[in-house]
């Protein structure tokens, strides 16, 4: 007798990290997404010294945990796998748009500028999150990664060219490959998608000097 599959909704404990300026005065919040086999506690230590007086980050993190070697020592987290694929985005996506809620909560949406960076796997976890869920943002930068490979752009043409989308991919990424970056590059053109590009002196991976230079924009 074949198994037979059947989801059902639990309730789970989640969590976020944030640093930076009380809700009184902030100006900007930046919601930083991380990449495949880290924690939101290690990265958002990238962000430290870009955090200030009237800037807050937040660094929500993935549900799925592991050990990234064994069964001991260093544990990552991803956003998604290919099992039960659909139920994971949707989970996130609630999971997210849950953060955005309670980090907001009290503070005037007009008076802020919202921006949403992710990092490597963390690219598209921030693109469906955006175009599936309740959140709105003023700037979405996909840092080692692009457009989730499913989301339509001529659906979602007119949110994307909302978000002063901006692509970084460091020179030396081994993980983004220079046809995967050309193919992704035509395809966002082709579709009438607005965009900056921009790479930095570097892998895969964030790059201070880089991220200040949006921080200050």
């Amino acid at each position: 007798m074949k198994a037979v599959s059947r989801n059902i909704i639990v309730s789970k404990t989640a969590r976020y990290f944030f640093m930076g300026c009380a809700p009184s005065k902030v100006k900007s919040v930046w919601f930083v997404l991380h990449g495949y086999g880290q924690l939101a506690s290690d990265f958002i230590n990238d962000f430290e010294s870009l955090a200030d007086e009237s800037t807050l980050i937040v660094a929500p993190e993935a549900f799925n945990k592991f050990y990234l070697r064994n069964f001991t020592g260093k544990i990552g987290a991803a956003w998604m796998t290919k099992e039960d694929r659909e139920n994971e985005i949707i989970d996130y996506v609630n999971y997210l748009d849950s953060v955005y809620a309670d980090v907001l909560s009290g503070i005037p949406r007009k008076r802020i500028k919202i921006s949403v960076l992710g990092f490597s796997q963390g690219t598209a976890t921030a693109c469906r999150w955006l175009t599936r869920g309740d959140a709105r943002a003023d700037r979405l930068i996909l840092w080692g990664g692009g457009i989730a490979p499913d989301i339509d752009l001529l659906k979602c043409g007119d949110l994307l060219n909302s978000l002063n989308l901006t692509i970084v991919i460091g020179k030396n990424d081994k993980v983004v490959s220079e046809e995967q970056l050309k193919i992704e590059l035509r395809k966002l053109e082709e579709n009438l998608i607005n965009f900056s590009f921009e790479r930095f002196d570097g892998g895969h991976e964030l790059n201070v000097d880089q991220l200040k230079k949006y921080f200050s924009d």
